[in-house]
């Protein structure tokens, strides 16, 4: 999940926090020998009879604007950028039965003569969207970007791409078993409950909701734009789709950057298991912070006190759940809700999102004393975001993608289990990171997990303290691809750092990767 921060997965700020949360929550992949997979025009004839024309299709670039009051779609049409859609076979085996649509933006470079070749992004998830990240990229790309053609897309199923919407009551399935066993059992209905909406609702289309046919339609894309390579940027769950990519289509790549990497040996539906240590330390180091402001959160004037704070907070909750807000937006959290906001807000080290969290925790601590305290518009809408359907399409697709990329355990039993024995060292984020999830009562996937079989010369980016795909995984996707260098950013409890987090030594050392083509000689450091 490049979870979370700060990767523009829905656009609003507490839309992206939840995404973040929930792209590192899960994981999952899948893969097999790849099908066959063809060339395009510019790289030769179709190697697989029935694909050639989702290559060979001529893209429709025209305005991004889908209606009058589409914001997004006018500010990319005023920053220059082209918007179309690229036709795909929703299943790669069937390519002349139903076909879907994948939403693609363009801002071309400007700097034609010397131009390098075009660059696709994604913004991690699963379930982000990057149509609207092209303005953005180019300006993290400084003045190598003119040199780019900077290509956005909506991964199948998510944004302005065809949609799925399970209809789900909640917009992402991941909170905490709570204190007790009765919490566990009302999460284990809930998501048996959600794996069966999403059954009667999208049965068809389920099984083709995966990373490797996501990593497809970026080669169609490839072709459809006429190049024999493209370049790539991924962040967090992005650099897993990023590696499925160079392994199942090796020699149609050129520039690769993985940022908050992903070991793909450990990608699933249960990836956060090995999180836990992170999180706690980023946890303890947002209360050090925190303390530093006792008068304006009141929340203790020590890191232990702030985490004292906390755990009463906790048990209160799990007496009874705790009311915030004033009408109309009245919520109601439990102890099975709070380790989820937590968890979402520690992903990022920043002054303003360590204050962003003060704030929420302020609210609950008063809340718990009895005392009510008025919402900001960014609480309330991070609330409603994580306690109401009103981002059912985003968690749908996000754990379809999970669930059809990797298998999770079914037995709940197994769960409660590793509850029980994550909680004693753990008892915040451990009856949270192990619970039992939809994928639980998926289908099987239909492909099997992708290996690396190939070697891949990229650029890896990452955080000592990434709270969401830790610097183990980067490390971990580093010795297994030989020719990869890694850039290490030391100091920092943050996930997504290039063009995100403002180290001008991380966004100076990938551009100059960027422009010449040539990884560093050895792996490099930078400091916060």
């Amino acid at each position: 999940m490049r979870y979370a921060e700060k990767i523009r997965i829905p656009r609003s700020p507490a839309a992206r926090t939840a995404a973040a949360a929930g792209l590192a929550l899960a994981v999952g992949l899948t893969a097999t020998p790849a099908l066959a997979t063809p060339t395009t025009r510019t790289a030769g004839a179709a190697a697989h009879s029935g694909l050639d024309h989702y290559y060979d299709q001529r893209l429709a670039w025209g305005s991004c604007m889908e209606s009058p009051d589409d914001t997004m779609g006018r500010d990319l049409d005023q920053a220059g950028v082209q918007c179309a859609n690229a036709t795909v076979p929703l299943d790669y085996t069937a390519p002349r039965g139903r076909t879907i649509t994948v939403a693609v933006s363009r801002l071309k470079a400007t700097d034609t003569r010397h131009r390098i070749g075009a660059i696709l992004l994604n913004n991690g998830g699963p379930g982000g969207t990057a149509v609207d990240s092209p303005p953005v990229i180019r300006k993290a790309m400084k003045e190598v970007g003119a040199r780019y053609d900077i290509i956005g897309f909506d991964p199948r199923f998510t944004g302005r791409s065809t949609p799925l919407d399970c209809g789900w009551p909640v917009s992402f399935p991941w909170f905490s078993a709570g204190a007790g066993r009765a919490g566990y059992d009302r999460h284990v209905a809930l998501s048996k409950s959600l794996a069966a909406k999403c059954r009667a609702t999208n049965a068809s289309v389920l099984p083709h909701v995966t990373t490797r046919n996501t990593a497809r339609d970026m080669d169609v894309i490839r072709g459809a734009l006429g190049e024999r390579k493209i370049s790539y940027l991924g962040y967090s769950y992005g650099t897993y789709l990023g590696t499925v990519y160079t392994q199942m289509f090796p020699g149609r790549y050129d520039r690769v950057v993985l940022d908050g990497a992903i070991d793909p040996r450990a990608y699933g539906p249960r990836l956060l298991k090995d999180a836990v240590r992170e999180n706690e330390q980023a946890l303890s180091a947002w209360a050090t912070w925190t303390a530093g402001h006792h008068t304006t959160y009141g929340l203790g004037r020590t890191r232990t006190a702030v985490l004292a704070t906390i755990d009463r907070v906790m048990a209160k909750a799990a007496r009874a759940p705790l009311t915030v807000g004033t009408a109309p937006d009245i919520f109601r959290l439990d102890d099975t809700h709070i380790p989820t906001l937590l968890f979402m807000g520690v992903a990022d080290d920043t002054d303003a999102s360590r204050a962003f969290l003060a704030e929420q925790v302020s609210v609950l601590s008063k809340a718990a004393k009895g005392q009510q305290s008025s919402l900001s518009p960014e609480f309330t809408e991070q609330l409603r975001f994580a306690l109401t359907g009103e981002g059912s399409a985003f968690g749908s697709v996000q754990t379809a993608i999970l669930c059809g990329d990797a298998a999770a355990p079914r037995n709940p039993e197994l769960y409660w289990r590793d509850i029980e024995r994550a909680r004693a060292a753990h008892p915040l984020f451990g009856p949270l990171t192990e619970n039992i999830g939809p994928c639980a009562f998926w289908n099987a996937p239909k492909e099997k997990p992708t290996r690396i079989r190939h070697d891949a010369p990229a650029l890896i980016v990452a955080a000592t303290g990434d709270p969401r795909t830790t610097y183990r995984g980067s490390v971990a996707l580093h010795d297994q691809l030989p020719s990869s260098k890694l850039l290490t950013l030391k100091g920092a409890n943050r996930h997504a750092l290039y063009g995100e987090y403002g180290n001008a030594c991380v966004d100076t050392k990938v551009n100059r990767y960027l422009e010449t083509g040539r990884l560093p000689g050895k792996d490099e450091v930078c400091v916060k």
